[in-house]
This record gives structure tokens, C-alpha cells and sequence, in this order.
């Protein structure tokens, strides 16, 4: 009897080592099951997280994966089929998002009048708007008393002129057949170089014939906002016919304080880097210089408290010319452009290199002449 027991009791202790057994091993089987989930989850939250993958890019998408290594490397255009912007009828294909997103990024960096002015997208090649002179009537009154009838505001119509901006890099075709030559982000490159530069000289003084007009190209006076037409920009001299007087921190001073002090939050002067150089040597009559360097790496250097702008296609200093602006140009200048840039693929003209013919229409025009002044050379 007693032996029967003893058999009992240690059957009982084998079936709960085995039943412990089983259970470690199943919390093994879990652990693994859950550690390989979260190595998953992990590849998966880095894959997302990751800034750059191959080569310095973004992860790619299908799209731009068969524009960029279908049309531009091969030019086989049945890799466009999944894109929904094809526009062959304009001359080329519009590029996918992110590869215009890339060019409007580098552009933005690069573009010292698109930096501080104001920016629209549109759908369209034109682009219009209405802004009224002098404001909106307003009053005060009682609580019961009647309401006076407010007079209609005048309106101007703001039409910026637009032109087709055009970039057309090249590349051998050896170059597009080494995979290791990163041909997405040389070609954002080289086209928001050039569209730069284009437009960089457009903002400032273009025409306005089949381009941008310029701020620069603006009508002068030297009235004031309250008796100056609308459009008009005003300016006030330099005191000298060749530069600038004596006294050149009162015309600066004289300069800032023509700008409403609405528009002086957020204003910055223009120029470019010969009338920078003669600026920076400037002194008040105690011997102190206007120029307020930068006091931490990329802060911009100041003049009377205004961060300066480098722009090169700003006049130098000569007689008759508008060699500093002043202002606040998100309120003062308009830049309109259509989101799509077109790119078409040219293997033919120039064997054995292969150009991109890129455009973009944009379109720039002066929108409160109220924000900007001028600093004119003239005695």
C-alpha cells in the first residue's frame, strides 16, 4: 500500500515537471513569435523613419521609380503608364510629386527674391486677384444708434505676367547607364540651378513680356502712400548723383521709416554683393558701422536691425539706379506658378549626350507698392 503511494506521488511529480516543460516551452515559442514581430515592426518603423535610402534618396515610389529609371535612364515611355500627369501635348511629362517637391526645395534654397516673397500655386497658367486701395471703410457707434452706410472700397486686380521658365541639362548617355550615378537628384539639381538664376533676375527686373514683372520695373515717386498712385513704387535719394552724401545713415534711416510699421515686422533689405561691399563700410558720425554682422552661423547680417539679402541681379551703385530695396516683400511681391513641372527627354539633338528640356510657367508682379521703397542714386 504504502509502495502504491510512493508510485502515485512521483507519477504525480513527473506529470508536473512535464507540464512545466510544455509550458516553458511554448513561453519560448512566444518570446520568439514576439521578438520576431517587434524586429519586424522594428524594420518596418526605421524603413519609414529612414530620411535617405539609395544613394542619398528618398525611398522611391513606383511612379518615380519608372520615370526616373524608365523614361530619363531608358526613355521607354510605357513606364508612365501608371502616372495620371502625362502631358505630351505641352512637350513633356509631368514630373511625379516628389521629384518636384525636390526641385521647388532646392529652388527655394537657392532663390533670394522667392526666399522673402510670397508664393502661390495655381492650376492654371494665370493667376489673378483683388486687393483693395486704402482698406475697407470702418466707423464706431452706439449700440442702438443707426449704421452709417460705408463707402465702396476701390479695387485693383492683381494679373502677375507669366511666361514659360525653361531649363535643359544634358548628360552622356554613359553617365545614365552607370547605376551608381544618382540621376534623380543630379537633374532636381541642375534644373532648380538654372530656373534660379532665370527667375532670380526676372523678380528684380523683369519685363513682364512673356516673364515676370519685376519690382524694379515699377513706376517711381517720390510721394508718399497717401498720395501716391496705385503700383508706384516710392523711393527717396541718395543726396549724392554718384553714391551716397555724407550723412548716408540718415537716408537709410530716412528709408526704413517711409515703410508702414505693419509692414517694417518682417522687412529686409536687398542688394547685391558690390553694394553690400560699400555698405559695409559705412560709418555714423561717431565712427560706428551701419553693418550688424551675424552673431551665430546662418543668421543673417543686419543693417539698422534688417537682415540683408544678397540678390546679384540687384543694379550696383551708379547714377539713376535703385541699388537697395527695402520692405516687406511677402506683402510687397507675388510669385505664381503652376505645381507641375514638365520634363522632356531628348537623346537625339546633341548624340551622344541626352537633354532634359524642363519648364514651368511662372508668373511675378509688385502686390502692395506700399511694402517696398527704393534707395535712388540721385543728388
Amino acid at each position: 500500500m504504502d509502495m502504491e503511494y510512493k508510485t502515485e506521488s512521483l507519477d504525480a511529480s513527473f506529470d508536473i515537471v512535464a507540464r512545466q516543460d510544455a509550458a516553458d516551452d511554448k513561453i519560448k515559442t512566444l518570446r520568439t513569435d514576439v521578438d520576431e514581430i517587434r524586429n519586424r515592426l522594428d524594420k518596418v518603423s526605421r524603413a519609414a523613419a529612414r530620411p535617405v535610402l539609395d544613394g542619398g534618396q528618398p525611398a522611391r515610389t513606383a511612379e518615380v521609380e519608372g520615370f526616373v529609371d524608365g523614361y530619363l535612364r531608358s526613355g521607354r515611355e510605357t513606364e508612365l503608364k501608371s502616372m495620371s500627369g502625362m502631358v505630351p501635348g505641352d512637350g513633356g511629362y509631368a514630373v511625379p510629386r516628389e521629384i518636384d517637391a525636390m526641385i521647388a526645395r532646392t529652388l527655394s534654397n537657392i532663390s533670394p527674391i522667392r526666399q522673402i516673397a510670397q508664393v502661390v500655386q495655381t492650376g492654371t497658367a494665370g493667376y489673378r486677384k483683388l486687393i483693395t486701395a486704402g482698406g475697407t471703410a470702418s466707423g464706431w457707434v452706439s449700440e442702438t444708434a443707426a449704421r452709417p452706410e460705408t463707402s465702396t472700397p476701390a479695387f485693383h486686380e492683381i494679373a502677375p505676367p507669366t511666361g514659360e521658365l525653361f531649363a535643359n541639362p544634358a548628360a552622356s548617355q554613359a553617365m545614365l547607364d552607370d547605376a551608381g550615378f544618382d540621376l534623380e537628384m543630379w537633374l532636381a539639381g541642375e534644373i532648380a540651378a538654372e530656373f534660379a538664376r532665370a527667375e532670380g533676375s526676372a523678380f528684380v527686373s523683369g519685363t513682364g513680356v512673356d516673364q515676370p514683372s519685376g519690382f524694379l520695373n515699377s513706376p517711381l515717386s517720390t510721394l508718399d502712400d497717401a498720395a501716391r498712385g496705385f503700383g508706384a513704387l516710392q523711393y527717396i535719394g541718395s543726396g549724392d548723383d554718384i553714391g551716397f552724401d555724407s550723412e548716408p545713415e540718415a537716408r537709410l534711416i530716412d528709408l526704413v521709416h517711409t515703410l508702414k510699421a505693419s509692414h517694417r515686422q518682417g522687412a529686409s533689405w536687398v542688394m547685391n554683393s558690390s553694394t553690400m561691399a560699400a555698405v559695409r563700410k559705412l560709418k555714423t558720425t561717431d565712427g560706428a558701422f551701419l553693418w550688424q554682422p551675424g552673431m551665430v552661423e546662418g543668421q543673417p547680417d543686419r543693417l539698422l536691425g534688417y537682415p540683408i539679402v544678397e540678390a546679384e541681379d540687384m543694379p550696383d551703385i551708379a547714377a539713376g539706379e535703385c541699388p537697395i530695396a527695402f520692405g516687406n516683400f511677402r506683402a510687397g511681391y507675388l510669385i505664381a506658378e503652376r505645381s507641375a513641372t514638365a520634363i522632356l527627354r531628348d537623346p537625339f539633338t546633341h548624340k551622344p549626350f541626352v537633354h532634359f528640356y524642363a519648364t514651368k510657367r511662372i508668373g511675378g508682379q509688385v502686390l502692395d507698392s506700399e511694402a517696398i521703397k527704393l534707395l535712388r542714386i540721385e543728388a
